[in-house]
């Protein structure tokens, strides 16, 4: 059953992004009262039963608990894709615009993308960039990296048919896939698909806990055993081995024990935002394309002339906080901290500072 959220009237109410969240009262005693041991040498109990949770969920042999999602994704990315080879990605994915280029700085990976506005998959395109075996002269392509839910792409969920079409076409060319399921927990509450159906689209999947599920740390790399035990190496190797982990593995034990069945409860919140700022500006956002808990408002295709900075800076004095994503883009993002009347009355606010 879920905790109430977490709401704090006299704090801003903060959808810059669903990893602002704080631990609620019994995820804070969970931690407190968790079972540990030294995770370096993979003695910490509740890291391994946390690691063995989320393998079991996804249908794959194995998982590693890592600090963040980015690791993860740096993990399997690795796994996938010798140095000089190259990963497919969509134009906005999170490898390729939000990590850093640590992909290419400390394991050399080069990419190529393709576009689409909600950061879809695009089967024709990667059919035409997929270069397996593209010679001496030539980078080849090892991996094709997909989002599920997109961030970027307005939290839109990858269709199941297209993933297992992409699969299909991997294979046939000795190519892998990466699933970046930072918010996979999003895709399945507004599917219905299990996580397994979807992790078994890729070779290498990762899930976040600290983003929808409202843990203060984490992400987990799963996939083949012997994978993940050498992702266990490269993770010590860049300085990422941690100890009594198992208080932070505790926060995610939680997370999942409560906080997936209340993930829809943020996606009828974001429609909800998405309803009433549509009312006020149309155009700013389709309401219908907004799947999970992520809505993205663009203020040129309302008419809008005043930039997103300004807007963010109104509604920051009200008491809002939003992310700025470009001169007339804006990020939403509903999460276990902000309730359905928080989201109601930020709703009220941008209407006022959209004006």
């Amino acid at each position: 059953m879920a905790e109430v959220e977490n709401t704090d009237r006299d704090r801003p109410v903060d959808l810059r992004s669903d990893t602002v969240t704080t631990p609620t009262p019994g995820m804070r005693a969970a931690m407190a009262r968790a079972d540990v041991g030294d995770d370096v040498y993979a003695e910490d109990p509740t890291c391994r039963a946390l690691e063995e949770r989320v393998a079991d969920l996804l249908g794959t042999e194995a998982a590693l608990f890592t600090v963040t999602g980015s690791l993860a994704n740096l993990l399997g990315v690795r796994a996938l894709v010798k140095p000089g080879a190259e990963v497919l990605c969509e134009a906005r994915a999170h490898i390729a615009r939000a990590e850093l280029g640590a992909h290419a700085a400390v394991f050399g990976v080069t990419s190529r993308t393709w576009s689409h506005p909600r950061g879809l998959v695009d089967l024709a395109a990667v059919r035409e960039l997929l270069a397996p075996d593209a010679g001496p002269y030539f980078v080849s392509t090892a991996a094709v990296s997909v989002e599920n839910t997109h961030n970027f792409g307005g939290g839109s969920v990858q269709p199941l048919d297209s993933l297992r079409a992409l699969r299909e076409l991997t294979a046939a060319s000795g190519v892998g896939v990466h699933l970046d399921g930072a918010r996979l927990w999003h895709a399945c509450a507004a599917t219905g698909v299990a996580p397994g159906t979807y992790a078994a689209c890729a070779d290498l999947v990762s899930v976040a806990l600290s983003k929808g599920l409202g843990a203060p740390v984490g992400s987990l790399l799963a996939g083949p055993a012997a994978a993940i035990a050498d992702a266990r190496v490269w993770r010590k190797r860049l300085g990422a081995g941690w100890r009594q982990a198992g208080v932070l593995a505790a926060a995610g034990m939680y997370a999942l024990d409560h906080h997936l069945d209340r993930v829809a409860q943020d996606h009828a919140n974001a429609r909800a935002l998405a309803d009433r700022l549509a009312e006020v500006a149309p155009g700013i956002v389709e309401p219908t394309g907004v799947q999970t808990n992520i809505v993205v408002l663009d203020l040129a295709a309302a008419g809008i002339r005043t930039g997103a900075t300004e807007v963010a800076e109104r509604a920051r004095a009200a008491g809002v906080l939003v992310s700025v994503l470009g001169p007339t883009a804006l990020r939403l993002v509903t999460h276990l901290d902000v309730d359905e009347a928080g989201c109601r009355h930020a709703g009220d606010v941008l209407a006022t500072a959209l004006k």
